[in-house]
C-alpha cells in the first residue's frame, strides 16, 4: 500500500471511530432519558405517526429536513455572489421556519430508539441545534446591518449542520435507525407451501413463534382463521410473538407499533413499513404457509 492510500485508510478509520464512538457514552442515558419521556408524552394525538411517516411508508424526518439544508446552503452560495444580499436573508429565515416541524419529526423518531443509536441521536441534535442558534444569530446581525457577521455566522452554521448530517447518516444507514427491518422477508419465505404444524396447537387470541426454513414467524389463531407475519417488528426488530392482540392488531411490546393481522399494514407508530403477511391454508388439519403469489 503506497503512502498516500495508507494515509487515506487511516484517516478514513479514525473519522469511522469518530462516529460510532457516541453509541458508547453511556453518560449520555441521564439526559436522554427525561427528553425521550417528555417527547412521548406530548400530547400529539393522530399527528404522531404523522410526524413518524406512516402515511409515507417510511420515516417522515430525512424528507422534511431537505429543506432548511437547501435553503442554508443556497443561502451560504448567494453569500458568496454580489448583489444577493437580500434573497439570502430570506433563505437563511426560510430555513429557520422549515427547521422547525423537521427537528420535532426527529425528536419524536428519537424518543423511541434504543439506548446506543438514542446516544448519537443525541449529539446528532446538539450539533444541529448549535446549527440553528448560529442562523438565528445570522439573522439577526443581517437584520442589523452586520453583513460581514451574518454570512460569517451563517457559515459556522452550515458547518455545524454539515457535522449532524454525516451523524444523521450514521444514525440511519450504519446504525439502521430508520430502514424496514423485515425488507429481506421476500427472500426468506418458502416459496411452497411449509407445514407450521396442527391448528390445534395455536391458542385462539395468544401469539405464538414458529421458523419456516430461515424466516422466523409468529402465528395469531383467530377462531378458524390463521394469520402469520413475519416475527421481528419492521421497526427495530421487536419479538411480536411476546407481544398482544389488541382489536385485529398486533402490537409490538418494545415500542407499541400495532400491525393489522389481516393484511400487516401499520395501525400505528412507530413502525412506517407494513409487516410482511405470509398465504395461509390448512390441510388436513395442519396450518401451511407460503411466500404471497407464489403459486
Amino acid at each position: 500500500m503506497d503512502t498516500s492510500a495508507l494515509h487515506t485508510h487511516r484517516w478514513s478509520r479514525r473519522l469511522r471511530r469518530a462516529l460510532e464512538a457516541p453509541a458508547h457514552w453511556e453518560v449520555l442515558d441521564t439526559p436522554a432519558q427525561p427528553l425521550a419521556d417528555a417527547f412521548q408524552s406530548l400530547p400529539l394525538g393522530p399527528y404522531r405517526d404523522a410526524l413518524h411517516g406512516v402515511w409515507l411508508g417510511h420515516p417522515l424526518h430525512p424528507a422534511l429536513v431537505q429543506l432548511p439544508i437547501g435553503c442554508w446552503t443556497s443561502a451560504g452560495l448567494l453569500d458568496l455572489a454580489p448583489g444577493r444580499r437580500r434573497s439570502a436573508d430570506v433563505l437563511v429565515a426560510a430555513g429557520l421556519l422549515a427547521a422547525g416541524p423537521a427537528a420535532l419529526a426527529g425528536w419524536v423518531d428519537w424518543s423511541r430508539l434504543d439506548a446506543p443509536r438514542r446516544r448519537t441521536g443525541l449529539v446528532h441534535a446538539l450539533a444541529n441545534t448549535g446549527g440553528v442558534l448560529l442562523y438565528t444569530g445570522s439573522l439577526l446581525a443581517r437584520c442589523r446591518g452586520h453583513r460581514g457577521r451574518g454570512r460569517l455566522l451563517g457559515w459556522a452554521g452550515m458547518t455545524a449542520v454539515a457535522v449532524g448530517g454525516v451523524l444523521g447518516g450514521h444514525l440511519a444507514y450504519r446504525q439502521a435507525a430508520g430502514p424496514d427491518r423485515a425488507a429481506a422477508v421476500p427472500r426468506l419465505a418458502p416459496p411452497d407451501w411449509a407445514t407450521l404444524g396442527p391448528v390445534e396447537d395455536f391458542p385462539v387470541g395468544q401469539p405464538v413463534r414458529r421458523r419456516v426454513g430461515e424466516l422466523a414467524v409468529v402465528v395469531v389463531r383467530d377462531g378458524e382463521r390463521c394469520h402469520v407475519l413475519a416475527e421481528r417488528c419492521a421497526h427495530l426488530s421487536g419479538p411480536l410473538s411476546e407481544g398482544s392482540v389488541v382489536d385485529g392488531c398486533l402490537r409490538c411490546p418494545w415500542h407499541g407499533s400495532k400491525f393489522r393481522l389481516r393484511d400487516g399494514e401499520v395501525a400505528g407508530g412507530p413502525a412506517t413499513a407494513p409487516q410482511p403477511v405470509l398465504e395461509t391454508r390448512v390441510l388436513s388439519g395442519h396450518l401451511e404457509v407460503r411466500l404471497p403469489g407464489a403459486g
